[in-house]
């Protein structure tokens, strides 16, 4: 498969879940792909050896989000990483994967002004400084791909202030795709559903039945059925796809 053939990406946060599968995607039509971690150096590692052992290219680079000197820091990692590996610093396709939330939810009463800046910085300012950043590497033709969550489009209080920060990013997308379309760079929306991502929490049979009931297919998402639809969106075959939201959630917003 070489419809990427020749170009790079950087999938932040790419240590495990979608964020991996998107890397091994994206290798696996021929990219060269910058796998980006904030503490889980092993697991961005994994990801690089499973991307060579599938015969693709990658490399980690090490950056935690949302702390003072981030973008420096990963764009450092990033610039050194491509002129090793190309001779040049071009980057194709952004990815902006990486995101936290609040483990299990909380009602709005209950985050405090510190939980809701740290999801913010990490889940909305980021994504935004790194695209910003990125600009300056991307060609005409390039890729930035924002994952969202279905959570925008439905009422569910304890994610709330996580809702809010994908809500932001789907902004950023929206008014970048306008900004860049006189180069050609096309920016769309990913809004994966409930995915199993390798947490303990997968792994208990009835709340995985109760998950499953979300989705129109009566299944829990796999990372790959996300990572394919981003990995669409990196083709040429998207080229006249710009500031779109694609519904990956399996059916889980019809209602």
């Amino acid at each position: 498969m070489d419809k990427l053939s020749g170009r790079t990406a950087l999938v932040t946060g790419s240590s495990r879940g979608i964020g991996r599968a998107t890397a091994v995607g994206l290798a696996r039509e021929g990219a060269l792909v910058a796998v980006h971690y904030a503490h889980n150096k092993q697991g961005a590692q994994e990801t690089v050896e499973l991307i060579e052992k599938d015969g693709g290219r990658a490399f980690t680079v090490g950056a935690e989000l949302g702390v003072p000197g981030d973008i420096d820091q990963l764009f450092r990692g990033l610039e050194a990483g491509l002129k090793q590996h190309t001779g040049k610093t071009t980057l194709d396709i952004l990815v902006n994967n990486a995101g936290e939330t609040l483990p299990g939810g909380a009602a709005p009463e209950a985050v405090s002004a510190e939980q809701f800046d740290k999801l913010f910085a990490v889940n909305a300012k980021a994504p935004f400084f790194i695209a910003q950043r990125a600009l300056g590497l991307i060609p005409d033709g390039g890729r930035v791909i924002n994952i969202s969550s279905g959570l925008t489009r439905v009422a569910n209080p304890s994610q709330m202030v996580y809702a809010m920060t994908k809500g932001a990013v789907e902004q950023l997308s929206r008014h970048f795709a306008r900004h860049l379309a006189p180069r050609g760079i096309t920016v769309n929306t990913v809004a994966p559903g409930i995915t199993d991502n390798g947490n303990a929490i997968f792994k208990i049979p009835e709340v995985r039945e109760q998950m499953s009931q979300l989705s129109a297919f009566k299944r829990i998402g796999e990372p790959e059925d996300v990572a394919d639809a981003v990995v669409f969106l990196a083709t040429d075959e998207a080229r006249w796809i710009t500031g779109a939201f694609l519904d990956a959630t399996g059916g889980s917003l019809l209602g």
